[in-house]
């Protein structure tokens, strides 16, 4: 299954004036990257990625993300089927970057 593009796209919009954001296509999904670290994911299967600490984890639509039968650290998803509001999607895309802020900038 692809990415979801209305996902790509609303995330996209949230992300256009911030410096340093790239996109690239990875294991079916979209990511989106600030400053080489990856923030957000519209993921294949259809949810939404969010690289968050665990405080930020416990957030009600979140879960942790499991890849291959292991939980991902530092890495939570949304359920596929989750309908989010622009208010729940602009939190959660400034939880992954308040997560990469905290990271070294990569060259």
């Amino acid at each position: 299954m692809a990415y979801d593009e209305v996902l790509a796209r609303r995330i996209r919009e949230l992300l256009a004036d911030r410096p340093g954001t790239t996109e690239r296509a990875m294991f079916g999904g979209l990511g989106f990257m600030v400053d080489g670290h990856l923030a957000v994911a519209a993921g294949s299967r259809g949810a939404l990625m969010v690289r968050a600490d665990g405080t930020d984890g416990a957030h009600p639509l979140l879960a942790p993300m499991e890849m291959r039968g292991r939980t991902m650290s530092g890495w939570y998803e949304t359920a596929a089927d989750a309908e989010l509001t622009d208010e729940d999607l602009a939190e959660l895309v400034e939880m992954g970057l308040r997560r990469v802020a905290t990271l070294p900038p990569k060259g």
